[in-house]
């Protein structure tokens, strides 16, 4: 692999020496590798938090990029490390529904369990799988080590609640997965979604107490300042958004809550 790229997210934040721990095992094993932040600032504990920012952020990097994320309260526990490989890169990380979203955007092809200790630290903690095992398995990785080396293959990864989609009839139900510091509230539907149900111009969304009747809009200036809108947003989720305004606080709305999404007739 030429010049190969690893991404970090994490929940540590920079005050600690934690991210410095895995940067340094992995030019340790890889010198040549570029190391590349996505976030360690997500909040602690929040695998959904996550989930968004590595599949917002993973498909505008290189073919091949290596992406390893840890939020991982479930260390040391029965959950396995895994690594997928997508259409496009490679997830590393904990099988705690992490990697779910961001895997499903760019298709798995393989799954394999990390368990082959050649590829890990020689001494492996329980608490600290970031540094031990997960920055070890993506510095292999990057110099050419084989997928299939690192353990057997297995056909299932844990996929949350928030990386599903439920149809009922002509509806379908989600959630909040995201609402961003301009107060967007971020869906777990894409485009692929709405047109299952041939969505079109409109949309009629039930988002707690509030059902919606919006434009499906290709810009936020397509209605008028402080009307909300649909849009698919730079992510491919489907947003709901007030022009120049809070939509989370317009509607009362926050991370988990049950979104319901009918074609608007």
């Amino acid at each position: 692999m030429v010049d190969p790229i690893i991404t970090l997210t994490t929940d540590f934040g920079l005050a600690d020496p934690y991210v410095a721990e895995m940067k340094a095992v992995i030019l340790g094993i890889n010198p040549n590798a570029k190391i590349v932040d996505i976030s360690h600032q997500v909040e602690k504990f929040n695998i959904k938090m996550g989930a968004y920012i590595l599949a917002a952020a993973a498909p505008y990097f290189p073919r091949d990029a290596i992406h390893v994320a840890v939020i991982d309260p479930g260390v040391g526990a029965k959950r396995k490390p895994i690594l997928i490989e997508t259409e496009n890169s490679f997830l590393v990380g904990p099988d705690n529904g992490l990697l779910a979203l961001a895997a499903e955007k760019q298709g798995i092809r393989h799954v394999y369990e990390i368990a082959n200790p050649r590829y890990m630290l020689p001494k492996v903690s329980t608490t600290f799988h970031g540094r031990d095992i997960f920055a070890p398995a993506a510095a292999y990785l990057s110099k050419g080590v084989s997928p299939s080396e690192f353990g057997r293959e297995i056909h299932r990864i844990v996929k949350p609640r928030f990386a599903k989609i439920f149809r009922k009839g002509s509806m379908l139900i989600g959630e909040i997965i995201h609402v961003d510091s301009f107060g967007n509230i971020i869906t777990n539907f894409t485009a692929d979604h709405l047109e299952s149900i041939s969505v079109k111009g409109g949309v009629k969304v039930k988002i707690g107490e509030a059902t919606l009747r919006l434009r499906l809009c290709k810009a936020y200036a397509k209605v008028e300042t402080k009307k909300p809108l649909a849009i698919i947003c730079s992510h491919d989720f489907l947003e709901i958004s007030v022009n120049q305004g809070n939509a989370a606080e317009a509607f009362k709305a926050k991370v988990g809550d049950k979104v319901i999404l009918y074609r608007s007739s």
